[in-house]
């Protein structure tokens, strides 16, 4: 699922990922928005609010907004530089550095951390600390599937999705009509999951508020030890059969 990489990648490792990462993405996302009253998964609407803030000489709230989308930014920047250099050692580790960096703040976040809005101190570090977290898995997911997967946000899904649907109606070669089908079912899956985990962290916010995240965390941990388990048994087969 992580490991693969380049012409090794198969649709069925693109979808493992997406499933599992948009689940994650859904959780934090209604999290975020129940417990900070604002978006933590995304970057498009800070922009906005950053605007609204000037306009109305807020300057300090503006920052904050500005900041979002910088420690979004931060967070794709420490993925990639970790993978690469991880990636020149141990290739078939350089992902699990920064899934665990994830883990390890979504959880800091839901222990350590109380729900409060971005107007006050506690609020704004949570934001900061998730934007920071799911720009890590953002840019991961895009480096590993090389550009096919993105788990975080969908209005780039959607556009997609509008446009392989519309191409469905003029390339008709069999071929053409297997890669959109499957495109299309990409699109979908990721869509899916990412509201399956909205509804789900939804309802388990009502009982366990910010604690919620651990669900995140609990999922990145079952990602991580289904593609070891998938490694050493491929490992121990492999021994078995050149021996």
């Amino acid at each position: 699922m992580f490991r693969h990489q380049g012409k090794a990648r198969t649709f069925l490792h693109n979808l493992r990922l997406a499933a599992l990462l948009s689940l994650v993405a859904g959780i934090v996302n209604i999290t975020g928005v129940l417990g900070l009253k604002t978006l933590t998964t995304n970057v498009t609407g800070h922009f906005a609010y950053f605007a609204e803030e000037m306009m109305r000489k807020d300057y300090a709230i503006a920052i904050t907004f500005l900041v979002f989308t910088l420690c979004f930014l931060l967070g794709s920047f420490t993925a990639n530089t970790i993978v690469e250099i991880v990636l020149q050692k141990r290739p078939r580790l350089a992902h699990v550095i920064p899934i665990a960096i994830e883990i390890v703040m979504l959880t800091s976040i839901a222990l350590f951390l109380g729900t409060s809005t971005i107007y006050e101190v506690y609020g704004k570090v949570e934001a900061f600390l998730l934007l920071f977290a799911m720009g890590i898995q953002n840019s991961l997911v895009t480096k590993v599937s090389q550009s096919t997967v993105r788990t975080t946000h969908l209005t780039g899904l959607f556009t997609d999705l509008g446009i392989e649907l519309s191409q469905l109606f003029f390339y008709k070669k069999p071929e053409q009509q297997a890669k959109l089908k499957s495109n299309i079912y990409l699109r979908l899956s990721i869509i899916t999951f990412f509201f399956i985990g909205c509804v789900v962290g939804g309802i388990a916010y009502g009982y366990l508020q910010i604690k919620t995240l651990l669900i995140a965390s609990f999922v990145l941990v079952i990602a991580l030890f289904y593609d070891y388990l998938r490694l050493k048994f491929f490992e121990i087969t492999r021994k078995s059969f050149d021996s």
